[in-house]
């Protein structure tokens, strides 16, 4: 249990500080386009992703930072790729939504809202034809939930009892939009279990209760062969993007919220409890200072793609024939 919450706790550590990181190369036009933060929700994406084994596979959003780093995902890849650069895991040609690397199963990066879903049960399905005992984890927002492809991937894995651990990502806004505001039902297990998928809602503040959710919905995707839901509740602190002014939220809820930050939650938990010292936490936040800096050298380092690539994996209409 020591080795784990050492684990834990590093794993949101540096997601956090990677993402406080981008937020400044933002702002200094280092990192350009969109780019959403996981801050607040470190907790999920650290807590499930040590749920799987290498041979699942990872399908997540546009907000994917923390999943591709904590699937395996080099943070100077990643870094790279936010930078637009050659040396980035998508080549620098997918930026801070596209995150993919097929070697370690994780299979993006989406920008379309609910457009992983459909993916993750193609993925799916084509492991329970192979006989392979494998999940795949799908990761999306509560905004998702109002689209129409979360109902037909639901229906599908249900009726054709697919594999696939679906991981919703409640932080309460979709973008700008308030759940309540948005959809009738907003207790989401209960759209799940419409469609007969086994549910569970989960603190998504808590990286503890959030890896022992995912173990059970792991563990009952493998035995059963079908699908589980898991609701992660949870908050981020940031605005949706860098782009959001945020004035669909009132500054005192997210204040509210902070006071339950996931790292300083476990930290004092480990402390008290004796899992962890100061010098162990002082050690993962240098490790991941360490991480970082180096990271952004590889970055300013990689190199932009030649313009004579600019029509490279490009399908034209004739070849598509």
């Amino acid at each position: 249990m020591i080795e784990l919450a050492r684990e834990l706790l590093s794993d949101m550590v540096r997601v956090r500080r990677m993402e406080e990181k981008c937020a400044e190369l933002y702002g200094a036009a280092k990192i350009r386009g969109f780019l959403h933060l996981y801050v607040g929700q470190e907790a999920v994406a650290a807590g499930s992703l040590r749920a799987l084994t290498d041979d699942d596979a990872v399908v997540a959003t546009y907000r994917e930072h923390a999943h591709a780093l904590l699937r395996g995902i080099p943070m100077t890849s990643i870094m790279a790729e936010m930078f637009g650069k050659r040396e980035g895991c998508s080549r620098g040609r997918g930026g801070s939504m596209h995150l993919f690397d097929a070697s370690r199963r994780f299979y993006g990066g989406h920008a379309i809202v609910a457009g992983g879903l459909p993916l993750a049960v193609g993925l799916a399905l084509a492991d329970a034809m192979l006989t392979r005992n494998r999940v795949t984890a799908c990761y999306f927002g509560d905004g998702a939930v109002a689209e129409g492809a979360f109902h037909e991937s639901l229906n599908m894995a249900a009726l054709w009892n697919l594999p696939v651990l679906f991981c919703c990502e409640n932080n309460l806004y979709a973008m700008g939009t308030a759940l309540q505001r948005a959809q009738s039902q907003t207790d989401l297990t209960v759209k799940a279990a419409s469609y007969r998928v086994p549910t569970l809602a989960v603190d998504g503040m808590d990286v503890q209760a959030c890896h022992s959710a995912a173990r059970q919905g792991a563990d009952h995707v493998r035995d059963t062969g079908g699908p589980f839901f898991i609701e992660f509740r949870t908050y981020r602190f940031r605005a949706h993007s860098m782009f959001d002014p945020e004035l669909y939220r009132d500054k005192a809820e997210v204040e509210q919220w902070r006071q339950r930050d996931p790292i300083r939650l476990f930290t004092e938990r480990c402390l008290r409890d004796g899992a962890l010292t100061d010098d162990d936490v002082r050690a993962i936040e240098d490790s991941a200072a360490a991480e970082i800096e180096a990271a952004v050298a590889f970055a300013e380092a990689g190199t932009w793609e030649d313009v004579t690539d600019l029509e490279r994996d490009v399908l034209t209409p004739e070849l598509a024939q």
